[in-house]
């Protein structure tokens, strides 16, 4: 009857006493009224609204991977659905992150302005494996997860300990997850103990499920790789060894896949944009190729590199080395003074390296350049100096240098032209980690950005979107990056955050244009709330994925784009680089377009997954190790500017990018009142506000490595 009621057309929504009294349910039953509604939300047949009103909804029950968070609650990705679902802590019913769920929904707008949710049952246990801390105890042992998303211990038998001791990171397979005592299961591998350099890297790789062992079949294959080009190989190709090309990458860089050069030609800038010719070594289908696939991306932490190719591939014959004859796939483009590709070429090429370039190197080139620059407007020079030639700028590079200084003109045509068109750049301060032999934290400094680096992101850029231009309009199938245009609903919800700020996000029709938040976050910059708008603005986007349809990029604000230039560290570059290639010989044949249609799908979903995993361990390493380092400065003071604001206190960020926690507990003197809205705490009494972008003297109060967590005290 109460759920006749509410899904009937006349039906308006009530809360409960409203409910009650329409139903002239006597008091003495209100009660039973309550577990009536309570097992109606259960089995999803009603909601309740923001104002606390019971509603009938068609589609309340919904399947979706489970994230839980480290405070006990989480949520779940529900398929159709634009937002997560929220499931507080007390209707997780024993599911564990990663796991497939069937959801209830139990209210259309609860924490956050989201819709909550309980987990009705566990579809899949996706959790196979966990790596952790072994405890040995008279029934055989416990191991307590890394992860603190994983809120239990696995017991271990006896017979599963597999020789570990107390104190030893382990991996442990769970046999299952319903036990008496909580999940069980096998020990497999002993990572070594807890205090033995590099076993903390390796614990957060294994924990990640990515592979750093390869397998017999690719090591056989690794032998019969040629380690120089043979002169069989050169033929065919456009030969550029005449060519000046230069590489310009970090200082420790090994694994090098992409060249440039640069001429003026016929009023056009000539830029050639040189790329590993990786496919020609790792073939399709071969137990390199699916190794390849398996890892996905190459994975950078902080003592090593987990990489997508062996270091025979990545680091030698792939690699494009100083002075050795390289086979790559070139994407040469004519541009005019505009920055636009007024024509191209995309070739099979043989290259030689004439210098291999650091960015501290090309940025030193410019700042000196800079100088001499103001030198020669200081006496009046028409030329930047009579008595110093370019090559004096660095003597080092003298034939590279008048290049370099037009890739340095071309690449600021490139950029206005990116800018004028409403790309929008994020950016984020990122962090160098410096260890010892031993693998412990030697100094964390901010890694700036600076010209030499843009100048390499402007031109893979713009070879990016013509190759994939290209492809879009030959028909072919392909592997695309595309990010899409934000959801008008998280636009609306960003939109009226920020005005609590005194900023307007202009919506336009409902929908927000690249334009209008590249135009909101210059007005950020320098601000106190930069870094928070920021950070928000980002997450109210949708994350960039590899795809099968050209849907755009929205940040970068083209049409066409994807990746083409890293196939020594990305598998979508690998594959379309054969797409490419086919196409170049004429043999991109029907059969190949249905194998390429039936394939590339799974191709595009598997290399997202990997690269989401990869940033997650990168994460996880960083957040470690910036712990690890915190606990020799304990005691210490430093100043500090507020990054974020909770109700449970507030986040301050160091100079060098460590971030921790001032609990509201440690804010002594008065009682902080929080205001969401504006994201500050308020003294009740004293009125003192702490607000982003505040600075603030903390003292360095507890750095834990296993939390990955660092926690300040204010000091007075």
């Amino acid at each position: 009857m109460v759920l006749a009621l509410i899904r009937d057309k006349q039906y308006r929504p009530m809360r409960f006493r409203e409910m009650a009294g329409f139903l002239q349910v006597p008091k003495s039953e209100r009660g039973e009224l309550n577990e009536i509604l309570d097992a109606l939300m259960r089995d999803g047949s009603v909601a309740v609204d923001a104002e606390g009103r019971y509603v009938a909804k068609s589609a309340t029950i919904g399947v979706g991977v489970y994230s839980s968070s480290d405070r006990g609650f989480g949520f779940v990705s529900v398929e159709g659905e634009s937002e997560d679902w929220f499931i507080p802590a007390s209707q997780t019913n024993g599911a564990m992150h990663g796991d497939v769920v069937k959801v209830a929904l139990t209210a259309l707008q609860g924490r956050g302005n989201r819709a909550e949710g309980r987990i009705v049952s566990v579809i899949t246990r996706n959790t196979k494996q966990l790596v952790g801390i072994f405890r040995k105890n008279k029934i055989g042992g416990r191991v307590t997860p890394d992860r603190s998303k994983y809120d239990f211990d696995v017991s271990i038998a006896p017979r599963d300990t597999h020789g570990a001791v107390s104190g030893q990171k382990v991996c442990v397979t769970i046999l299952q997850y319903d036990g008496p005592h909580g999940p069980s299961g096998r020990i497999t591998e002993i990572l070594g103990h807890v205090n033995d350099p590099g076993v903390d890297i390796l614990s957060v790789v294994r924990d990640a499920g990515i592979p750093s062992e390869w397998p017999a079949e690719v090591t056989a294959e690794v032998e019969t790789v040629p380690r120089e080009v043979a002169e069989s190989e050169k033929t065919g190709r456009m030969d550029l060894r005449d060519v000046m090309t230069v590489t310009i990458d970090g200082e420790d860089t090994k694994d090098i896949d992409d060249a440039i050069s640069l001429t003026r030609e016929n009023g056009f800038w000539r830029l050639g944009v040189h790329i590993a010719d990786v496919s020609h070594y790792v073939r399709e289908g071969k137990p390199l190729d699916t190794e390849a696939i398996n890892r996905g991306t190459s994975v950078y932490l902080a003592d090593r590199v987990v990489p997508m190719l062996p270091h025979e591939l990545s680091d030698g014959i792939c690699s494009l080395n100083m002075g050795e004859d390289r086979l790559a796939l070139s994407c040469i483009m004519d541009i005019d003074d505009s920055g636009a590709v007024k024509a191209h070429e995309i070739a099979e090429t043989l290259i030689c390296v004439n210098h291999r370039l650091s960015y501290t190197q090309v940025q030193r080139l410019f700042d000196a350049a800079d100088e001499q620059g103001k030198k020669a407007e200081e006496t009046s020079s028409e030329d930047l100096s009579e008595n110093e030639s370019l090559g004096a700028l660095a003597p080092e590079i003298a034939d590279a240098v008048p290049m370099l200084l037009k890739m340095r003109k071309l690449a600021s045509i490139i950029r206005a032209r990116r800018d004028a068109r409403g790309a929008i750049d994020f950016d984020f301060p990122e962090s160098k980690i410096m260890l010892d032999a031993r693998g412990r934290v030697t100094s964390i400094e901010p890694y700036p950005r600076s010209e030499a680096t843009s100048l390499i992101e402007d031109f893979m850029v713009t070879a990016n979107e013509t190759v994939a231009e290209e492809f879009y309009w030959l028909s072919a199938p392909f592997v695309y990056r595309v990010h899409e245009v934000p959801s008008p609903e998280k636009m609306r919800e960003l939109a009226g955050y920020v005005s609590h700020f005194g900023y307007h996000l202009h919506l336009g029709n409902g929908e927000v244009h690249s334009m209008d938040i590249q135009r909101f976050l210059r007005k950020l910059r320098g601000t106190r709330e930069e870094a928070l708008l920021s950070r928000l603005t980002l997450r109210s986007m949708r994350q960039a994925r590899y795809a099968t349809e050209c849907c755009g990029h929205f940040g970068l604000a083209l049409k066409y784009y994807c990746h083409f230039t890293s196939p020594i560290r990305r598998y979508p570059d690998l594959q379309i680089h054969r797409i490419i290639k086919e196409h170049l010989h004429g043999k991109l044949s029907s059969h190949r377009i249905s194998h390429y249609n039936a394939i590339l799908g799974e191709i595009a979903a598997r290399s997202s997954m990997t690269e989401r995993r990869s940033e997650e361990a990168e994460r996880e390493v960083e957040r470690m190790k910036k712990a690890e380092y915190m606990r020799g400065f304990l005691g210490e003071e430093y100043d500090g500017v507020i990054s974020g604001v909770t109700s449970w206190g507030v986040y301050v960020e160091l100079p060098n990018t460590v971030e921790g926690l001032v609990r509201l507990t440690d804010l002594r003197g008065d009682y902080y009142i929080y205001d969401a809205a504006t994201m500050s705490l308020t003294g009740e009494r004293s009125g003192r506000r702490y607000a982003i972008g505040d600075p603030m003297r903390v003292m360095v109060s507890a750095a834990d490595k296993a939390s990955r967590s660092v926690e300040f005290v204010p000091v007075k």
